[in-house]
């Protein structure tokens, strides 16, 4: 009898191991793996692309969750299914803040919840705020790396195109917020509400007073210090998730 497969990222318990990174681009599963020891790709469907493999001898899965929280709490909600329980985004975002420059990361203590999918689950007063050892765990990994790196509050929202994102940034920078993305609070309060534990890294890839689609293309194609960012969360990540492994 065959195994049954998630309906959406098409993996089944075989697949599973405890720890995930979740990228939201497919292609950067692709870049993940190389840090991998013996990784074997799993599926590809829809926006969902895997990979499982091995770091310092601990198994980690790589899923990527697409754009935005509705695609990133089904991800999650079939995570969960075949037995995953930790789960780090390695993300993107523009920056809200003037002091912080490409390629630094922020590490969220708690997101605003802009987004509808976490709004789909439980009441706006609900938190989103990632699990205190894994939080914990990538502060260190990326101190221990010697990471430019902050910790603070990230903004989730749902579109980069609405007529007031600009009135939007602003508010939010004012209120010391430090970056922007979709997806950090949905997979906070899904993976809180389903007891799981998850944490989120962001990649600046725009400045302040960057250009949203210019910085943009730029990271999409590997250009200056975005790719280094993207290396850097991918070896926090993974240096947090050996640390909780051998607690």
């Amino acid at each position: 009898m065959l195994e049954a497969k998630q309906p959406h990222i098409r993996c089944g318990r075989s697949d599973a191991a405890p720890f995930a990174i979740l990228p939201g681009d497919p292609e950067r599963v692709e870049r993940v793996k190389a840090f991998l020891d013996d990784p074997v790709d799993i599926a590809f469907n829809r926006e969902y692309k895997s990979c499982r493999g091995s770091y310092q001898g601990v198994p980690v899965m790589v899923v990527s969750t697409g754009i935005g929280g509705a695609s990133t709490g089904i991800a999650v909600e079939e995570l969960r299914q075949i037995g995953v329980h930790t789960l780090i985004r390695i993300g993107s975002c523009g920056a809200l803040q003037p002091a912080l420059r490409l390629g630094e990361l922020i590490i969220a203590c708690g997101a605003v919840r802009d987004d509808g999918a976490s709004r789909a689950y439980v009441a706006d007063r609900f938190p989103a705020v990632p699990d205190t050892d894994l939080l914990a765990g990538l502060l260190a990994s990326a101190a221990e790396q010697g990471f430019a790196h902050h910790c603070g509050l990230v903004h989730s929202h749902d579109s980069f195109y609405t007529d007031h994102e600009t009135a939007s940034r602003e508010h939010w920078r004012r209120h010391g917020v430090l970056g922007a993305d979709m997806e950090t609070s949905a997979l906070l309060v899904i993976a809180r509400l389903r007891g799981l534990r998850a944490a989120s890294i962001l990649n600046v890839v725009v400045e302040h007073s960057g250009d949203i689609e210019s910085g943009i293309n730029d990271y999409v194609v590997g250009e200056n210090r975005t790719a280094t960012g993207e290396r850097n969360e991918i070896l926090t990540a993974l240096g947090a998730i050996v640390r909780l492994a051998r607690q």
